[in-house]
């Protein structure tokens, strides 16, 4: 083989590696729910100050990671006193790079309104979704009446048709599935049968106070590896923890003794996902959960 042969194949070598790390190349995510408990005296000291503090840690070392807000960003009423004086100064913070949710505590004052306001154009009317490195993302609420949940399950079926994607990703307040403190609920398991048959990836939800992490399943509770939703609970923004109480089958990990954030790493091809929790609080419980999967097949 000649010299300008070698150094031909070499190059072409060289661009195809570099093709594959850039495809390769995660977008990360930062998430949580349940955030901004303004019982505390002083927001800069509040639980939700110490996950702000990873989030922020992380958004500096990568400027294309976005934040998923997961439902109940202020306690106890979501009013506009309470995202000004507890939210804003915490994870307000990246207000300009976050992707919210809402979560019932929103709705404790009429309509959810002061939510809609601090997010503005992001919040959209409640659901949405965008495209992120080859990955779709859907924003569902899950505490709409019967009439508007039924005018957003037809507009996500539309959506899922509309955007097919090798990976997608939904988010929403409630989960499906959850060992915490609250009662079992329904309310979106139209929503992850729509998502499933679209072969979606993952969900993720806040609510219970804890961190949880289930195996992939279909929308009845039965674990399906092939095509499952793999659903993640992630309510330990800093308000407050709460004990698990309903335990619930395929369950793969769960923890509700420190607050921090999930951070996932969107390949054009799967997952990564760790638990990150906040500093000093590294010891007090295991191992962070953390592990890596592939997208369904077409």
């Amino acid at each position: 083989m000649g010299a300008r042969l070698r150094r031909i194949l070499c190059l072409a070598t060289l661009a195809l590696a570099g093709a594959r790390v850039h495809a390769a190349a995660p977008v990360t995510i930062y998430t949580a729910g349940d955030i901004a408990r303004c019982a505390h005296p002083d927001p800069a000291f509040s639980g939700a100050a110490e996950t702000a503090a990873v989030v922020a840690r992380g958004l500096a070392q990568d400027a294309s990671a976005v934040v998923l807000t997961l439902g109940d960003h202020t306690y106890p009423y979501g009013r506009a006193a309470e995202f000004t004086s507890c939210y804003a100064p915490t994870w307000g913070r990246f207000r300009d790079r976050t992707w919210p949710t809402p979560g019932n505590h929103e709705y404790a004052t009429s309509g959810a309104g002061p939510y809609f306001d601090y997010f503005g154009e992001r919040a959209a009317h409640g659901w949405y979704s965008f495209d992120l490195a080859g990955w779709h993302l859907v924003s569902l609420d899950s505490g709409l009446s019967k009439d508007r949940m039924k005018a957003q399950l037809a507009w996500l079926r539309e959506d899922l048709r509309s955007h097919p994607a090798r990976c997608t990703l939904a988010y929403w307040h409630v989960p499906l599935y959850s060992s915490g403190g609250h009662k079992p609920n329904t309310v979106m398991q139209e929503a992850w049968r729509i998502l499933y048959e679209a072969g979606a990836e993952l969900v993720l939800s806040g609510h219970d106070h804890d961190y949880e992490r289930f195996a992939p399943q279909d929308a009845n509770g039965r674990v399906d590896a092939a095509r499952g939703i793999r659903q993640f609970v992630v309510g330990t923004g800093g308000a407050y923890n709460t004990p698990f109480l309903y335990f619930t089958a395929n369950s793969e990990f769960r923890e509700n003794n420190r607050f921090g954030v999930l951070r996932l790493r969107l390949f054009d091809d799967g997952y990564e996902w760790r638990f990150m929790p906040v500093a000093g609080t590294e010891e007090q419980g295991p191992a962070p959960d953390h592990g890596r999967a592939t997208c369904h097949q077409g």
